[in-house]
């Protein structure tokens, strides 16, 4: 997936079910470490709650190796599946859910709690700011002063960035593209240099 939508800033959305107080925070975090990290944040902020479960999308929505999940103490399969479900179903990436649950001496049952703990994030979603993010590739282009002009425009016209300059006999270019945009890019720098600059990939 090259683009997709991650949110612009946390949200947070409250309700009380029979009693209980679930209160949802959604947040942009970029990496399982940030999503971790996020959770430990609303863990501290809410010590006295009795459940802090969630689910984390921590990179492209469809990327399953950035999922992760908890029912923290509730009944499998009640709050940490319903939680990822809304997530997954938004296909908004980079994203952490935490639903804070202050128990009120009524219980839920199965079916209530995976509707408090998945409605909760649900409204939550509706919250939302989205911006799209665009993945880049990074690569390394090495050429003539007199062309460096040219080059900086095609990668700044196709939405790019220049990472670093290294000057010695010619110049060493470290620059990002847009992924859907590198067939676009190699095609003008080709014709600016009759076929002498190329792209050459970092590993990430």
């Amino acid at each position: 997936m090259l683009v997709y939508p991650v949110p612009v800033s946390a949200v947070s959305y409250s309700e009380e079910v029979k009693k209980s107080r679930f209160i949802t925070e959604l947040s942009a975090t970029d990496g399982i470490d940030a999503a971790k990290a996020f959770i430990q944040g609303i863990r501290k902020h809410h010590p006295a709650a009795t459940h802090h479960c969630w689910a984390f999308i921590a990179g492209a929505p469809n990327d399953s190796q950035q999922l992760g999940f908890s029912d923290d103490g509730e009944p499998a399969g009640t709050a940490g599946k319903p939680i990822l479900a809304q997530l997954m179903g938004s296909g908004v990436g980079e994203i952490t859910a935490v639903v804070v649950r202050y128990y009120g001496g009524v219980k839920l049952g199965t079916g209530g709690l995976v509707k408090a703990y998945g409605g909760g994030v649900q409204q939550a979603l509706k919250l939302l700011v989205l911006k799209q993010k665009i993945l880049l590739q990074e690569y390394h282009l090495q050429c003539k002063y007199s062309l460096l002009p040219q080059v900086e425009s095609i990668v700044h016209y196709l939405g790019g960035k220049i990472v670093s300059n290294e000057y010695g006999a010619d110049v060493r270019i470290r620059l990002a593209l847009p992924v859907h945009t590198v067939d676009e890019a190699e095609m003008r720098l080709r014709d600016i240099s009759r076929g002498v600059l190329h792209l050459l990939p970092i590993s990430q």
